[in-house]
């Protein structure tokens, strides 16, 4: 097997590119990452200098690749399968990426903001930075439930890299900020996700995980 991703099933980002290789069925060997373990923390630096998971290492064409949507991308160039993460048609491929970003920039990290706030020692919580992150994720959710109204998946008809971003994103995202009873599109398209094989395989691999999340204080 040419394939390995090193990454955590906990791991938000690393959740983004398992939804793409169990979409399309791509055979891959997994490599758990703790980075705890300072050993396995050296071994990641030397893949990605940057230290961050997943990193997909691709012994049959020598290519290490960094960052989830760059995988996905990768995945979609070399790997392809029945599901195109990133559509033929350059203005489509475009708003894809716009809509990856979105997920990525406005809805993720400031689920991740409010989730690693709670791993810090007490007394050094950051209040303000976790309430901005809670504005900007409701204005994030009200954009989303306009976008869900037009069709089934965040580019219309067809499961996307825009899709494999929305996944953990909203997974955690309504951990941290429930989403608003109102909010009927969002809360469907969310349901919807949860229904794929590909992202229901990957909840279900982390689910023995999921005590270590944190816990709101």
């Amino acid at each position: 097997m040419s394939l390995t991703l090193h990454y955590h099933p906990l791991a938000s980002f690393c959740w983004k590119a398992l939804i793409a290789l169990y979409e399309n069925d791509i055979p891959f060997t997994p490599k758990l990452v703790d980075l705890g373990n300072p050993a396995e923390r050296a071994a990641l630096l030397k893949l990605s200098g940057i230290g961050k998971f997943p990193v997909l290492q691709d012994d049959a064409r020598g290519e290490i690749v960094p960052e989830s949507s760059i995988i996905i991308e990768y995945l979609d160039r070399h790997y392809r399968g029945r599901t195109r993460f990133i559509p033929e048609d350059s203005g489509r491929a475009l708003q894809t990426r716009l809509r990856d970003r979105f997920f990525d920039l406005y809805v993720h990290l400031p689920m991740q903001k409010i989730i690693g706030d709670r791993l810090r020692a007490e007394g050094k919580e950051d209040p303000h930075g976790v309430e901005e992150a809670r504005a900007q994720l409701r204005t994030s959710y009200a954009m989303i439930e306009q976008q869900m109204a037009e069709g089934a998946w965040a580019m219309g008809d067809d499961f996307s890299l825009a899709d494999c971003a929305a996944a953990p994103s909203l997974f955690y995202g309504n951990m941290v900020v429930p989403f608003d009873g109102g909010q009927t599109h969002i809360a469907a398209y969310f349901e919807h996700l949860k229904a794929r094989p590909s992202f229901a395989r990957v909840i279900k691999e982390a689910e023995p995980w999921f005590n270590m999340v944190p816990k709101e204080r």
